[in-house]
């Protein structure tokens, strides 16, 4: 097991290489714990090099109804009134602190999303 820390373009394509040859071993093998740590390494290298940044909030909040199959009058029963969801789905009206507790709670939407400007 020879890892090293990744710095550069050429040591992220090497670890990838390497993680690639030994995907597949066995847990608990030292192959196994040099996967695990060159897989720690590779995430660090991704967060640092290619940030993702965080969904535009009223996408992430027409996201999560999709997945729960629901509509602008399941969504009123949690920000209020129908007018005030429409308003607010088409970027008319901003989301109020106890409508992003609201949408956190019932949707788990994680707040730091829905506080972002839009």
């Amino acid at each position: 097991m020879n890892i090293k820390a990744i710095k550069t373009e050429k040591d992220y394509q090497e670890a990838l290489e390497r993680l690639e040859v030994i995907f597949d071993v066995k847990s608990g093998s030292i192959e196994g714990d040099e996967l695990e740590v060159l897989g720690i390494l590779i995430d660090q290298y991704e967060k640092e090099h290619f940030p993702i940044d965080l969904p535009d909030p009223i996408e992430a909040i027409k996201f999560r109804m999709e997945q729960l199959g629901y509509n602008q009058k399941d969504l009123a029963e949690i920000v209020g009134l129908k007018s005030r969801t429409s308003e607010i789905m088409n970027r008319k009206r901003k989301l109020s602190l106890n409508m992003i507790r609201q949408l956190n709670k019932r949707l788990h939407i994680p707040t730091n999303v829905l506080i972002q400007a839009y």
